[in-house]
């Protein structure tokens, strides 16, 4: 028996009937929703409760993270957009017209979660161009957020209603 053979024996190769993929996906989906914009969403709710300092300090780093990410897009947005582009159909191709599991499920993360990069690159555009006071920037992280769990939580479910099938289609008897 070979290396190959043994590790694929004991590890199940398998994306969706494998418990590191759903740690895995729960971990992106709860650190994509908890850094908005790259801010810790404490510091929100600390600048809401508390003003002052920690309003201050908020701002500033949304000022750091937003200037950050609008010069990543400036300088390689354009190519960004190809690569990402071709990365997601070249995952859509292999895992859903050749049949790849991995590729589905890398597919399924992916997709997403280029979503929530479009739209906090347009919040950080927005963010930029308004220069709001730190109780309407709290407001508008806050509904930012709101839609990255919203897209998260129906990322979960597509991708969990997707696994089950794969599994189910995979045992016998079905």
């Amino acid at each position: 028996m070979t290396l190959t053979q043994t590790l694929f024996e004991v590890i199940d190769m398998r994306s969706f009937s494998n418990l590191w993929f759903w740690i895995m996906l729960a971990l992106i989906w709860s650190g994509a929703s908890h850094r908005v914009l790259g801010v810790p969403f404490d510091m929100v709710a600390r600048a809401r409760r508390f003003g002052g300092q920690s309003e201050r300090d908020l701002v500033d780093l949304v000022r750091i993270n937003v200037n950050r990410l609008l010069h990543v897009g400036h300088v390689a947005g354009s190519w960004l957009i190809g690569v990402v582009a071709f990365i997601l159909s070249s995952l859509l191709l292999l895992g859903f017209w050749y049949g790849i599991e991995f590729a589905q499920a890398v597919a399924l993360l992916a997709l997403p979660l280029s979503m929530v990069g479009a739209m906090s690159f347009a919040t950080a555009r927005r963010i930029a161009r308004e220069r709001p006071e730190a109780e309407l920037l709290c407001k508008r992280l806050a509904r930012h957020r709101f839609w990255v769990q919203l897209i998260g939580m129906v990322s979960i479910f597509v991708t969990a209603m997707f696994g089950m099938y794969q599994n189910l289609s995979v045992a016998p008897g079905f």
